[in-house]
């Protein structure tokens, strides 16, 4: 069966007793500090299950009888301002009868980023009962600072966004094989605890929630047989297969102590994002840079006289299949899916990122377009990253109500645009849609009511700006011809739309009901003032048209039928937006009924990415800023929901639709990863023939549509349709019957038909 989020309870803190604690050295860091930790137990026997809880400050690696258990566990500190994240880990299977040895290097950021809050002191904890014997923290444990591992002295570090420092490792001073049952450790010191859950400053325990990471394991590059033997001090290009989040490895030999080597990715230096650094001791050896990076190759630079016996990397990323697909007869567009599906990937972790290297932030107007895109590119594991990204910023949520993002870490500033698109109806209703889970929606209604309460509206029923501040960061998007108030309402009008929706689920039939009276007011008040016949503009506008609140007034519904002509002749003469809300400008051509439109301004506007080597997508238009950046991808979300046709009508995809809008194009495929079953879908068409091949999965139900206008004529009249090679509709009616297909209506320039669970194959012909 497959996973669904909506099974799974809102996430909430771990209960006491803890019979661990968070124990430390004496010192509480200091910063980017490695600290090893060591734990000898005797069990009689070995239970089936050993859960063990484990946190740290910030990261950690375990070992148990030097057979590695976790790489890179624990999460960046949240869901809210003063708590940490445990991981449970089943250990049984690394635990013998008799004497057992815990080894654990835990990572101490020590610093403030764009994804994390430092909480000034750095911890581990870790609490197990093996069949009746405890293993716990406490002052039992060994501990030592790693002092293979050294302070930043490259000059190349990660910009100030960054809580990662470089990470440097001499192993001149390497502290031998000391995760090994044989080690040992009657020099370290024993552990100082610092405290028992909940205490400050790492505050309450929530689960991860999420899974441990995909860990690949150790690889060879794409150029691995061409790579040199030999060090010569100049740049080794090792060629990943596509933008990945690595850690790099290397087998050497090195002739004499000292020789530095340093270990980046081509998106190091220009996104100010990890570097390394490895200095040798004489002899063979092999060392893995644990602070992962991210590029499309490895850069190593070995001394002359270096032997290179290997060299290779190691993928971790979230734990989600790339189970969905998308394919058409336009390798152009084929490719842009791909990459907009490798760019999704690529940013996921701890939490959502807008970019892998210069930030890693959880900027929430990339994570609205991103949500999307799950569904289509994804299976559904992925789903408890979005709940994670929605309980971080609901778990920061400001004293004065208002929502900021990135969270978490050491940004203030609420962009309004932003915080409004992400409580809308494109945001978390959407998400809601996608699987189902209320409970999600009850847990967040109550933020999304105080966060709507905090907005006014003027004496013209229109949004009052947030005015600018420390605080508040009025940006809506980078490019030029932004006109700024029209898309603040639009958002405003979206953001009434999701709680209303979110009201009528959860029975506040109350609140639904003033949400859309505001939105009946705003829609008026919107047309009066930005709407004069022929565009969407702020009154007194000289400048032309922005692209962005035209395209944003169709997705948000506030145009109908009668504006989509000047909304077109608008969108056709201008291109402002950045590749974060071109997304909205390209979805309301397909919300138009122009797919052909669209299609031809997603290939222009996405030209040189398409055309580019690099597997990922821009921040820009062009590559003066990270190439790969979350809120380039809307179009994955495009070719899949409108191109191929497949969108959830019911929540969880209890019913959906498959509606296809093909454009200019013959043929296109897409497979879903729904929570319900794998849905498949294959269009096809040609001059006689339109013809739809989709899987509906057992408990489902999809309405399919032939399009009208796929032969001359454009009317049901026009047409004849077969479901499983028996005609069921001719010339505007009913005609047949085939157990599991019924005829529902013609309507929206489609003749639809409702499916049960199975493979069906309709085709339409032009009636004779």
């Amino acid at each position: 069966m497959p996973f669904s989020v909506a099974t799974t309870p809102w996430p909430a803190p771990l209960s006491a007793p803890f019979n661990g604690n968070w124990i430390w050295q004496t010192a509480d860091g200091p910063a980017n500090t490695w600290v090893a930790f060591r734990k000898t137990v005797s069990l009689s026997t070995v239970p089936a299950s050993v859960k063990a809880l484990m946190a740290a400050d910030t990261k950690y690696w375990m070992w148990i009888n030097g057979k590695p258990v976790v790489f890179e566990g624990a999460l960046k500190r949240g869901p809210t301002p003063n708590d940490s994240y445990a991981d449970e880990v089943d250990i049984a299977r690394y635990l013998t009868a008799g004497s057992n040895t815990v080894a654990v290097l835990v990572w101490y950021f020590g610093k403030d980023g764009f994804s994390s809050k430092d909480s000034g002191k750095g911890a581990f904890y870790f609490a197990a009962d093996a069949g009746g014997t405890p293993i716990v923290s406490d002052a039992s444990w060994k501990v030592k600072v790693h002092s293979g591992y050294g302070p930043q002295t490259l000059s190349n570090g990660p910009n100030f966004r960054l809580a990662e420092s470089n990470v440097e490792y001499d192993a001149r001073n390497d502290i031998g094989d000391w995760t090994s049952t044989t080690f040992s450790d009657a020099t370290w010191t024993s552990a100082t605890v610092k405290g028992t859950p909940p205490t400050a400053p790492w505050g309450r325990l929530w689960p991860r929630n999420i899974p441990q990471w995909h860990n690949s394991g150790i690889l060879q590059y794409v150029n691995q047989t061409s790579l040199p033997t030999t060090g010569t001090g100049s740049v080794i290009h090792a060629k990943l297969p596509y933008n990945a989040q690595v850690t790099p490895y290397l087998h050497v030999n090195a002739p004499s102590e000292g020789a530095q080597i340093v270990m980046m990715t081509d998106r190091s230096i220009p996104d100010g994002s990890v570097v390394a650094r490895y200095v040798t001791r004489a002899g063979g050896q092999t060392y893995e840079s644990l602070g992962w990076m991210s590029g499309e190759e490895v850069q190593y630079t070995i001394p002359a006289g270096v032997q290179i016996q290997e060299l290779g990397y190691r993928e971790t990323g979230y734990d989600s299949d790339l189970a969905g697909r998308f394919t058409s007869n336009d390798s152009a567009l084929n490719s842009l899916w791909t990459k907009a599906q490798r760019t999704l990937y690529v940013n996921m972790r701890d939490n959502y990122m807008d970019c892998p290297t210069r930030e890693r932030a959880l900027w929430w107007g990339d994570v609205v377009i991103d949500l999307e895109e799950t569904a289509y590119g994804l299976d559904r594991r992925v789903d408890l990253l979005t709940r994670n990204a929605i309980n971080t910023l609901v778990g920061w949520q400001r004293s004065d109500q208002t929502l900021c993002a990135p969270v978490p870490g050491a940004w203030n500033q609420e962009l309004p645009d932003q915080m409004l698109a992400t409580v809308g109806v494109k945001s978390w209703w959407t998400y809601y849609l996608q699987t189902a889970d209320q409970a999600t929606i009850a847990a967040t209604y109550p933020h999304v009511q105080s966060y709507l309460s905090t907005w006014t509206r003027d004496a013209n029923g229109l949004l009052v700006p947030r005015p600018g501040k420390p605080t508040v960061w009025n940006w809506q998007d980078w490019g030029d011809g932004i006109d700024g108030p029209p898309l603040d309402n639009a958002w405003y009008y979206m953001a009434l739309d999701g709680a209303a929706r979110m009201a009528d689920l959860l029975g506040n039939t109350a609140d639904a009901s003033s949400y859309r009276g505001i939105m009946s007011e705003l829609k008026a008040a919107f047309l009066k003032a930005f709407w004069d016949g022929s565009r969407v503009a702020s009154p007194g506008r000289s400048a032309p048209p922005d692209d962005r609140c035209n395209g944003l007034a169709i997705v948000a519904g506030l145009l109908g039928a009668a504006e989509w002509p000047a909304v077109k002749a608008v969108l056709s003469n201008t291109t402002n937006s950045s590749p974060y809300m071109e997304k909205y400008v390209l979805e309301s051509y397909f919300l138009m009924g122009d797919a052909q439109a669209g299609l031809t301004r997603m290939r222009s506007r996405y030209q040189g990415m398409i055309q580019s080597t690099y597997t990922t997508l821009w921040e820009y238009w062009d590559t003066s800023g990270t190439i790969s950046h979350g809120w380039s991808g809307g179009p994955l979300t495009l070719l899949s929901k409108y191109v191929a046709g497949v969108s959830p009508v019911k929540p969880g995809y209890e019913t959906f639709s498959v509606l296809p809008q093909l454009g200019d194009l013959t043929s296109a495929k897409a497979t879903v990863a729904s929570p319900r079953g794998t849905i498949t879908v294959k269009v096809t068409r040609t001059a006689i023939q339109y013809a739809i091949t989709v899987t509906v999965p057992a408990g489902t139900t999809a309405t399919v549509g032939l399009p009208t206008a796929a032969f001359s004529g454009g009317t049901a009249a026009q047409m004849n349709i077969s479901a499983n090679g028996m005609q069921v509709f001719s010339k505007g009616s009913v005609t047949g019957a085939v157990p599991g297909v019924t005829y529902a209506a013609t309507t929206g320039g489609y003749v639809t038909f409702t499916v049960s669970p199975g493979t069906w194959n309709f085709s339409a012909a032009p009636a004779q």
